[in-house]
């Protein structure tokens, strides 16, 4: 599929952001099409997928019957980053026309095709085809939460058929779905006389061993029998043989539904129980209610206690005979080790903090829908590289806070340092992708274009950001340094750093886990994500558990007399990024099953950017939570 190009996409975000202002119904690219009888719909084909490999593939890199010439239909970045490679087919369909057994073509396969075939079927590779903006699924019968009757979609329909699932056998055999039953539902409302809305497709794959010695396709349309599956039909196998006659066939019935076209998407989206993600939200507000529990404990009470009685003293020699978190203000904002490397990644943290809240309001109001196929990950990529701006702007900040010198050095730093490593992982994965020839890899073209909002868009934000961040003047801390570092008395093993750290991020991740599983699903199994309501709540309370766990273990550590909190801040909330990735391991062997090694270097690869990400925007929440308390407390007490 050819790149895309970078006044293309910038144009699509900016209709986005401006129909986001506006009070049109419809987003471009998915208001309603209406049919007249005998219009075409055009039927689009999809890459080739697979829960176990993780590979997609082209359409036509199996020998389909294909138009000429192979049409490629892009429409925006995030198709391409997701893997998606649209184009055209032969499959001919007239708004409320019936077909019954119409031959599509008929192919000869030789045996290296045949074993091609094979492989995709062994490895449950399913085909996904697009009519009218919906994706060819296959209905899936299921009990809901009420013992009631109802289905779910699965995305795609089968390549084929495994032998032990037509007669049980374990013959190692595979069958080859040639004929497919479309379903396609449609609408009429007033006014409408005439004209249809589709609002379903459905797809019913079947393999059916066609007889190939009457190869004119004529006599074989006049025979719709031949495409009814008899108790006497035979499946069509594909393994073990020379060559084969493939009769490709096709069957479409049209039918009334009554189901609004702005009502057609929710039974794909409603594949999973609200019940669970309910049961995860009061979870979370579990822990938040324990740990806000926790903080007005100190503030209200020991805090409040301890400050009062500080500032009844009568001399300073009193003061030196109390312990705790008083004797440190001398100490207590002394700039941390590694100044510009911690100012760097709490700067990133907001950047990715921004893309997400930005994106998750965008999600909420509708303007990410999954009908604007690749919208929410082309409107991430476009606002990551513009929210560039605040990673310079606070990055610069607070290494001037830090009383940092090497003020261009920190903004080179900000610039290229988490994008970098991001860019080198996703880079190397498509390299991977590319040698495999799946249809993940991203085009030359489109790497160049990436490089292009990376260099020509995020740096020169950042430079800009930096630049009014360092001229600014920062607010003086509220006690004064002393000259020399107080000695840090024997910590007990609890308080020492890699406990706390690591106990520190057990809350924010618990507070997440129940919805990190359904977002691995969407990912790894093919499934549509689109609860951004519960998602948005999970993240607000993500962000109170990372600011109070924070605060509570800031608040111990300086109790035992360790003014060294900085990194110990930012580190005690992203410690959760750990968990994450555990949990990514353990999902990848309980709920995958995926065998060969390129697959396993994916998921790992693109599970760790994930990792990544989670940790500095976790981090730096923490980081801002606890020096707005430590700058608070500090600040009501007198010193000599």
């Amino acid at each position: 599929m050819a790149g895309v190009g970078l006044n293309s996409n910038a144009i699509v975000i900016c209709i986005i952001l401006f129909i986001a202002s506006s009070s049109a119904f419809y987003l471009p690219g998915v208001a309603p099409k209406d049919y007249a009888d005998r219009d075409l719909v055009g039927l689009k084909v999809n890459s080739l997928t697979s829960t176990h490999t993780q590979l997609p593939y082209p359409y036509y890199s199996l020998p389909f019957c294909a138009p000429n010439p192979i049409e490629d239909v892009v429409e925006n970045l995030g198709e391409i980053l997701t893997g998606d490679r649209i184009e055209n087919s032969l499959y001919k369909i007239e708004a409320g026309v019936d077909y019954v057994c119409k031959v599509l073509c008929i192919t000869k396969l030789t045996s290296d095709q045949l074993k091609h075939f094979a492989e995709r079927i062994e490895e449950d590779y399913r085909v996904q085809w697009i009519l009218d903006s919906l994706p060819a699924a296959v209905r899936k019968p299921m009990i809901d939460a009420n013992n009631r009757k109802t289905f779910v979609y699965d995305l795609g329909f089968p390549l084929g058929v495994k032998g032990k699932d037509i007669d049980g056998g374990e013959d190692g055999k595979v069958y080859l779905n040639n004929h497919v039953n479309m379903r396609i539902f449609y609408h009429t409302s007033e006014g409408m006389q005439g004209t249809r809305r589709i609002v379903g497709f459905e797809v019913e794959a079947e393999s059916i061993d066609h007889d190939t010695a009457v190869t004119d396709v004529q006599a074989l349309e006049q025979n719709p029998d031949t495409c009814i599956k008899h108790p006497s039909t035979k499946p069509l196998g594909v393994s073990g043989k020379d060559e084969a006659t493939i009769v490709w066939t096709y069957s479409v019935k049209w039918e009334y539904k009554d189901l609004k076209w702005a009502s057609r998407w929710d039974v794909y989206l409603l594949m999973t129980d609200d019940q669970i993600h309910w049961f995860s939200i009061i979870n979370s507000l579990m822990i938040v209610l324990f740990l806000t529990g926790m903080v007005a404990m100190i503030m209200m009470r020991t805090l409040h206690a301890d400050i009062r009685r500080y500032r009844e003293m009568e001399n300073q020699e009193d003061a030196q005979e109390e312990t705790g978190w008083k004797l440190v203000h001398g100490d207590v904002f002394r700039p941390p080790s590694r100044p510009l490397l911690l100012s760097v990644l709490v700067g990133t943290g907001v950047q990715v903090f921004s893309m997400a809240v930005i994106t998750m309001i965008f999600a909420v109001l509708g303007f990410l829908s999954p009908a604007n196929r690749g919208g929410l990950m082309t409107a991430m990529v476009v606002l990551f590289v513009v929210m560039g701006i605040f990673a310079g702007y606070f990055s610069a900040r607070i290494y001037k806070m830090f009383k940092g010198v090497h003020w261009k050095k920190n903004m080179l730093v900000t610039a290229m340092l988490f994008p970098g490593i991001i860019f080198a992982i996703f880079f190397v994965l498509n390299l991977v992708l590319a040698v495999e020839g799946s249809s993940g890899a991203v085009p030359f073209g489109t790497l160049v274009a990436l490089i292009a909002l990376w260099f020509g868009i995020s740096v020169p934000l950042v430079f800009f950001g930096s630049y009014f961040g360092y001229k600014k003047e920062v607010e003086d801390p509220p006690v004064r340094t002393n000259q020399i570092p107080r000695q840090i008395p024997e910590q007990v093993w609890y308080m020492k750093p890699a406990f706390s750290i690591l106990m520190g991020g057990i809350l924010p991740f618990g507070a997440v886990f129940i919805e990190l599983f359904f977002i691995l699903s969407s990912l790894w199994l093919h499934q549509f994500y689109y609860i951004f309501g519960f998602l948005s709540i999970v993240f607000i309370i993500l962000v109170l558990t990372c600011a109070e766990i924070t605060i509570v273990m800031c608040y111990f550590q300086l109790c035992s007399e360790d003014y060294h909190w900085w990194w110990r801040a930012y580190l005690t909330s992203g410690a959760s990024a750990l968990y994450m990735f555990l949990y990514s391991i353990f999902y990848f062997f309980t709920k995958l099953q995926i065998t060969k090694f390129v697959s396993v270097l994916l998921y790992f690869g693109y599970t760790s950017i994930m990792a990544v990400g989670f940790f500095v925007v976790t981090g730096s929440i923490g980081f801002f939570a606890c020096h707005y308390f430590v700058r608070r407390i500090y600040g009501v007490i007198k010193v000599a």
